[in-house]
């Protein structure tokens, strides 16, 4: 299984590497899903593991004393007005088969952080890019309460209802949509055209 895993990262971060080839630099610096950062900072957070060592994170962690996207948010500012798009474009490509894995998510916690923060930044340009269905299965499958908790959404009385694939999280009032936009809600994220 985790050898599937490994195997959907990496695919992951190679089609990645490919859309974000293709962007323009008015694309990179348009804004993403994720509150606050354009394109750009989503692409400079998401190779992070690949170009710090974890001695500047810790020293990061510390600095904003132990909130992690406090501290994450400083790194990807820094490193977005550090490193050119090429640059960051380089990192992602020459890393698609590394190991990283968040503390505590393991390969599952790699592929979530790929898929996710790779449609922060395709919903938001309005590319018509669609996980690949078995992607979003491993990463729906891995959702637990405390990701809700922790991402912030607001999913009481709520049943998310995947229309696309057998998949069904919470309970109350049905929401139907894409699994790849329930996604995007259980992280908290506000999608296009939403209030």
């Amino acid at each position: 299984m985790t050898q599937d895993i490994r195997a959907a990262v990496a695919a992951e971060r190679r089609e990645q590497a490919e859309l974000l080839s293709g962007l323009t630099e008015d694309q990179w610096n348009a804004p993403s899903l994720c509150e606050g950062w354009a394109v750009k900072h989503v692409v400079a957070h998401t190779t992070l593991p690949y170009r710090s060592p974890g001695r500047r994170v810790l020293w990061e962690l510390l600095k904003s004393a132990g909130r992690f996207n406090h501290a994450s948010d400083r790194m990807a500012r820094q490193d977005a007005a550090a490193l050119s798009t090429d640059d960051l474009l380089r990192t992602l490509k020459a890393n698609v088969d590394h190991p990283w894995t968040p503390p505590g998510g393991g390969a599952v916690g790699a592929l979530s952080h790929d898929v996710i923060h790779g449609l922060d930044i395709t919903v938001a340009l309005g590319l018509d890019r669609k996980v690949p269905p078995e992607r979003l299965r491993m990463v729906l499958d891995g959702m637990k309460p405390a990701n809700v908790k922790y991402f912030g959404a607001d999913l009481r009385d709520k049943r998310l209802e995947a229309t696309d694939l057998e998949w069904a999280f919470g309970q109350g009032r049905p929401v139907r949509d894409e699994a790849q936009n329930l996604l995007l809600l259980v992280c908290g994220r506000r999608l296009p055209g939403q209030r």
